[in-house]
């Protein structure tokens, strides 16, 4: 029988099968798949096929094979670093919900999660969300970044959840899709998907005051069919986001304001550090690249995977005001 992956808890996985039935599956020995040191094998969105067990009481079954896939998408696993999580299987697009200090999200996490949907060929679109909860300053900071964004060729999304706005048109976009969300925990990615599916029902909190970040609501990849011809993958919120598998003189070309200038640089093999006649360094001098993006390219290209974690907003701005001086 096959059936597509619609959760993963690590030891138990929830298959849709082909007739719309979900059976809970375990995994058969150990699979390797090929080119991937992954810290689980089978992911949500995947094609498999499984048997049924016949001598369980409960309908159970075994997974034994696992389709090839479109696409996929990784961070650095958390605990062991040379290994990859993988988050969720054939996407067609990918929603990353961002807001700008309830909790703040930092201009190096939006460009690590832009840099890796680019490098496994997934269309990534920015949500700017609870635009009902800026300040002047702060709504001054959302425009600033999504000018930035917008400039580089990514969709730009604002919307608030509570007031329903830009809901309908983030609808529109998801229908005949396979969309996954993802973002920081307290970003509101269960809030918006219960504002287009209430029968949903997913759990919410709230913001800790003291902290300015959220709390984990949803504990594990999880896949929907929405009642508009959509499905969605909810994904726990993501705290870092390291770089995996990426050769230093690969990294510019998933940086699509980089990639059109680089032939323009005197040297083929150029970083864009300290080589003369550099066509990305001189566009940086020209505000034609925004810093921010710069300063994120040089921390990927350092493999600084520690100090994204913590930086706020307001510190990342600093940050390219420092390196222009």
């Amino acid at each position: 029988m096959t059936g597509t992956v619609y959760k993963s808890t690590g030891s138990w996985y929830t298959v849709k099968s082909e007739k719309g039935d979900f059976v809970e599956c375990r995994m058969k020995g150990k699979f390797r798949i090929k080119g991937i040191k992954s810290t689980n094998p089978i992911a949500v969105g995947d094609i498999v096929d499984y048997e049924l067990d016949e001598t369980s009481d409960a309908v159970t079954g075994t997974i034994h094979n696992i389709h090839e896939r479109k696409n996929y998408i990784v961070r650095k696993s958390v605990n062991l670093s040379k290994q990859i999580h993988i988050i969720a299987s054939n996407i067609d697009q990918v929603f990353l919900l961002i807001t700008i200090d309830n909790p703040p999200t930092t201009t190096s996490f939006i460009d690590r999660f832009l840099v890796t949907a680019e490098a496994y060929g997934i269309e990534a679109i920015l949500i700017f969300n609870k635009i009902d909860t800026l300040s002047d300053q702060t709504l001054d900071d959302q425009l600033y970044l999504q000018y930035i964004y917008s400039e580089i060729g990514y969709k730009c999304l604002r919307i608030s959840s509570t007031e329903n706005k830009g809901v309908d048109k983030l609808k529109e976009m998801m229908v005949g899709k396979v969309s996954m969300f993802s973002g920081h925990s307290g970003v509101g990615k269960s809030t918006l998907v219960n504002a287009m599916e209430p029968s949903l029902h997913l759990k919410t909190s709230v913001i800790s005051e003291q902290s300015k970040q959220g709390q984990h609501t949803t504990t594990f990849a999880e896949m929907y069919d929405l009642s508009f011809d959509a499905r969605i993958i909810d994904t726990p919120g993501i705290k870092g986001f390291g770089i995996v598998d990426m050769e230093p003189s690969e990294i510019s070309g998933y940086f699509p304001e980089f990639f059109k200038l680089k032939d323009q640089c005197k040297f083929n093999n150029c970083l864009h550090k300290e080589e003369p006649h550099c066509a990305i360094k001189a566009a940086l001098e020209k505000d034609e690249i925004a810093w921010s993006r710069y300063n994120s390219y040089l921390k990927i290209l350092e493999g600084d995977d520690e100090h994204y974690r913590t930086d706020t907003y307001g510190e990342d701005r600093a940050a390219s005001d420092e390196t222009r001086k």
